[in-house]
């Protein structure tokens, strides 16, 4: 079962898309789960054969129990094992955690294949195992009568909680002029299609990931006591759905896709979000999370820290404001950009330098 954020606990299996003996490729669909976020695409990250299924359909499984084994290409057919009751997963052999996460796993008599791994390729770190000590029980069966919306705030809830109990938050805010980028959107837009125009959020976005490459320790994961950089930088756009709550969505690599490119993947990534549909993968490995309230009105928005990354980036609504260019007051197209960051991993400088450079690639709207 993948974990789908810091806030999950379990989800139930609703259906398998592939049975034993079928061939799968890396990235195929194997499975639908059923979260407090929604019904969720589980991908399968090998080649091989669909070799057993270990869980039933209607069975809620805690995160990092096994859910299938598959056999890759060129390794002998596993001898028969021993069958267990109905819907009872085949525990592992090892649970992927760190030496600190197992000494305290036991000493706090908790079960490693019930907490879900925030770590690299979902390792449980130290600081998974002390959140799940202090974590609710997970809630009975017949939860699934609940309101999912009441579900879904109740896990938004426990995680931002933990959030700002246990992450030393500092904010920064700056207004940057848009008026060069506003221009030079125009221009592009003027002869395309409206299916190729471009918006906004998406030059935002990129700005983001652009400034991030100079910024790693705002770039990383909080594990093990200290701020692991991130292997790419790959924003976490957080959606507001139907109904309300709301999901992160990861954009791999985001600082190297075509604004253009960006742009589609976003529309599209935002559309399966609030109709359900999306992958296991497009809800884990985001490394910096970015919120934009432009839409709902919002001129600046001051988020909350996503375990365990170490910063999360808030975008406002445009508007004009007076503003002084070449010693005389005009009307400007301006956004508050705002930074929440983890003061054990950076600083109020290198936050202020972020700012300051994500603020000059959007006033150079052609480096983007």
């Amino acid at each position: 079962m993948p974990s789908l954020g810091a806030d999950m606990r379990a989800g139930r299996l609703l259906e398998w898309l592939k049975q034993p003996g079928d061939r799968v490729t890396r990235g195929d669909i194997i499975a639908e789960v059923d979260t407090d976020k929604g019904v969720i695409e589980v991908e399968v990250f090998t080649s091989g054969v669909v070799e057993r299924l270990l869980v039933e359909p209607g069975t809620r499984v805690p995160v990092g129990t096994p859910l299938a084994t598959i056999r890759e290409e060129g390794v002998p057919e596993a001898a028969p094992a021993a069958a267990g009751p109905p819907g009872v997963p085949a525990p592992p052999e090892r649970h992927r955690a760190s030496p600190l996460a197992r000494r305290r796993a036991a000493e706090l008599g908790l079960d490693l294949r019930t907490i879900a791994g925030s770590g690299p390729s979902g390792v449980v770190t130290r600081e998974d195992v002390e959140r799940a000590s202090r974590a609710p029980a997970a809630p009975p069966e017949e939860a699934g009568e609940v309101d999912r919306t009441a579900r879904m705030r109740a896990a938004i809830a426990a995680a931002v909680s933990r959030s700002k109990r246990e992450i030393p938050h500092y904010y920064l805010a700056t207004t940057v002029d848009l008026g060069g980028l506003m221009t030079w959107l125009a221009d592009y837009n003027r002869n395309r299609p409206v299916a190729e125009r471009l918006g906004p959020n998406a030059l935002l976005l990129k700005a983001t990931a652009l400034a991030l490459r100079d910024f790693p320790d705002l770039n990383a994961q909080w594990l093990e006591g200290r701020a692991v950089p991130a292997q790419g930088i790959h924003l976490g756009l957080a959606i507001s759905l139907r109904g309300g709550g709301l999901v992160v969505a990861t954009l791999p690599n985001t600082d190297q896709r075509p604004v253009s490119q960006l742009m589609t993947d976003v529309m599209e990534v935002v559309r399966r979000a609030r109709t359900g549909g999306l992958r296991s993968s497009e809800l884990s490995g985001s490394t910096v999370t970015v919120t934009q309230l432009g839409d709902r009105g919002v001129e600046s928005v001051f988020g909350v820290i996503y375990p365990p990354q170490v910063a999360i980036v808030g975008f406002g609504r445009v508007v004009e404001r007076p503003w002084v260019v070449g010693g005389q007051v005009v009307p400007r197209p301006v956004v508050t950009v705002t930074l929440a960051a983890d003061h054990r991993a950076s600083d109020g400088h290198r936050g202020g330098l972020f700012l300051f450079a994500l603020s000059g690639l959007l006033q150079e709207p052609e480096r983007l």
